[in-house]
């Protein structure tokens, strides 16, 4: 029978994982069958450096631990050798390095996955994977409005170099000038049409 202090141990490994599972949005339970060490230490360093926490866990701790951070339907895939990998804010991470990895070791497979709380399919998983880095995308973003952005600059640029702002109020002074002078003839024609009208 486990003495007290490891069941207490245990009991905190619970504690941790489910509060590590409640504090991110996305991750990945995979079989990691198989994996020397080197190639370990090159994935773990890989995850580390795109924010993903990595650890190899007991099944039955990681059935209590998603148990009680309420995510359910895992159950049915812990068996065998288990790791986890979380991610606080990157929801794509975790899937892609992994997937990649299990892409060209055989021993090393994909599981399940959960985001925002919910397992997802293994389809929705694969296709989770094949989606480019955060730091693509944000390229991608900053590339579709380079144009605009620059075009825009350039026309703040032209009105710093005539003058800045204050090279606007002559224009606005006319601006402002204009509908009186435009004003006058519109209603003086109306009364003056009459008038002519009965001079006839």
């Amino acid at each position: 029978m486990p003495s007290t202090a490891v069941l207490e141990k245990k009991k905190q490994m619970v504690a941790d994982l489910s509060q590590r599972i409640k504090n991110s949005c996305a991750g990945v339970v995979v079989d990691y069958k198989g994996i020397n060490v080197e190639d370990d230490t090159k994935l773990r360093k890989e995850l580390r450096e795109a924010g993903v926490e990595y650890t190899v866990v007991k099944n039955s701790i990681l059935s209590r631990a998603a148990e009680d951070a309420g995510l359910e339907g895992l159950d049915s895939v812990l068996e065998g050798t288990t790791a986890i990998a979380t991610s606080a804010d990157d929801y794509v991470a975790s899937a892609r390095i992994l997937q990649n990895y299990a892409d060209k070791h055989n021993n090393f497979s994909l599981k399940s996955g959960y985001l925002d709380g919910e397992i997802i399919s293994m389809e929705k998983l694969i296709a989770l994977a094949k989606l480019p880095s955060r730091e693509v995308l944000l390229a991608t973003v900053c590339n579709v409005f380079n144009a605009p952005i620059a075009a825009f600059a350039r026309a703040v640029q032209a009105i710093v170099d005539k003058g800045g702002a204050e090279a606007c109020e002559p224009a606005k002074e006319e601006a402002e000038d204009a509908p009186a002078t435009d004003e006058a003839p519109a209603e003086e024609s109306p009364a003056e049409a009459p008038a002519e009208e009965t001079a006839e």
